[in-house]
């Protein structure tokens, strides 16, 4: 699986930012996907993972009630909507996809990440 994360760029605090991530190869359906961060100095953090029908999400407690994450499996899309955005959400975000069976929220619970696309929020 490959995957192309897009839509990252800079906005104000209190803005909204859609991220994209584009899978090619087979059988992305049968992926769980999630998002992940990374600030400038500091370790890759979980975001929020999504199951393979898209009927299961999970998020990390700093993202809770801002930011969605959804899946269009028709599309081999996965997206993560990220509203009220604050100045600690700039990052490289990456998107992931796992075999696991669950919902992981650990790096090493993935097989494969995308390249990053960073969000830069002002305040």
């Amino acid at each position: 699986v490959q995957l192309q994360a897009s839509g990252g760029g800079l906005v104000q605090a209190g803005g909204s930012l859609r991220l994209s991530c584009a899978a090619s190869g087979r059988a992305f359906s049968s992926y769980n996907m999630g998002w992940f961060r990374q600030a400038p100095g500091k370790e890759r953090e979980f975001v929020a993972a999504v199951s393979t029908s898209g009927s299961s999400t999970y998020y990390a407690d700093s993202v809770e009630g801002r930011f969605t994450i959804s899946r269009d499996n028709a599309k081999n899309t996965v997206f993560l909507q990220m509203s009220n955005l604050k100045p600690e959400d700039t990052a490289v975000y990456y998107c992931a996809a796992s075999s696991r069976y669950y919902m992981d929220r650990t790096t090493r619970g993935y097989d494969y990440w995308g390249q990053g696309t960073l969000v830069t929020v002002s305040s």
